[in-house]
């Protein structure tokens, strides 16, 4: 299909380099980069996060995740 489209000169600095890379058009460059985007995974819920020890909390409410809770939560997956 056949299409104008106005890009940002990032995106098209970005997918011209890509073609180049690659040895194939622009058009095609573009169509397999929106199809990679379209097949990544999902972004971490932002329900956790990272406290400033490391530990995954609830982002709103601070409470740290244990080890105790995941075990428990997965053992009544079990049942």
């Amino acid at each position: 299909m056949r299409a104008n489209v106005n890009l940002d000169n990032d995106a098209y600095a970005f997918a011209t380099s890509y073609a180049g890379a690659k040895g194939i058009p622009l058009g095609a460059a573009i169509s397999e980069l929106l199809r990679k985007a379209e097949q990544a995974p999902e972004p971490p819920s932002s329900k956790l996060i990272r406290g400033r020890h490391g530990f995954l909390v609830v982002a709103k409410t601070g409470r740290t995740i244990t080890p105790e809770m995941v075990k428990e939560l997965s053992e009544d997956d079990l049942d």
